[in-house]
């Protein structure tokens, strides 16, 4: 989520409440995130130095505008060139999307969505391996149920990677 606030305060400087709004308009598609949430991950960005926080207060409300710090900008371009990772690699991915447009046209950002391209193609290589070293025909007749479940998890797998990469494929 760090990543993603960063990616947003570079847009504009922006309250708490401003940054809840922001995420209701786009991020919330694939990302969700309560205000305590939010809240949590701003005092972490402020602690890392990652963002500094300017009071804007007017006529008598108190409003803090976040701002990214240059540290900050160069976490979050690290964090768009890294390979997508882990059980939350999907999320990842729309949020890099999401945000492919705060990169400079070229090199940056086309090294970036080639990180995303890799990163889908190596996940759909991993499930094609596991896919070809499953024989159905040597699953007893008593887990034949449960494992044409498990191959339909297998088989939604291998769609979304094939869909990730023809949709990313389609960016530039």
């Amino acid at each position: 989520m760090q990543f993603v606030i960063l990616g947003l305060l570079m847009i504009a400087p922006m309250s708490l409440y401003d940054l809840h709004k922001q995420f209701a308009a786009g991020p919330s598609l694939f990302y969700s995130a309560s205000f305590g949430s939010l809240q949590r991950a701003l005092r972490q960005l402020i602690a890392q130095g990652w963002v500094t926080v300017t009071d804007a207060s007017s006529s008598g409300r108190r409003r803090n505008l976040h701002t990214p710090t240059d540290e900050g900008v160069e976490a979050w371009r690290a964090w768009m060139r890294e390979p997508l990772a882990g059980a939350h690699a999907e999320t990842s991915m729309l949020a890099k999307v999401f945000l492919l447009g705060l990169l400079p046209r070229g090199g940056e950002r086309a090294a970036a969505l080639g990180e995303l391209r890799r990163s889908a193609a190596a996940g759909l290589a991993e499930l094609r391996a596991v896919a070809d070293g499953l024989d159905a025909a040597q699953i007893p007749d008593e887990f034949a149920e449960i494992f044409a479940y498990q191959g339909a998890t297998l088989d939604y797998g291998l769609r979304s990677h094939e869909l990730a990469l023809s949709w990313l494929d389609g960016l530039d």
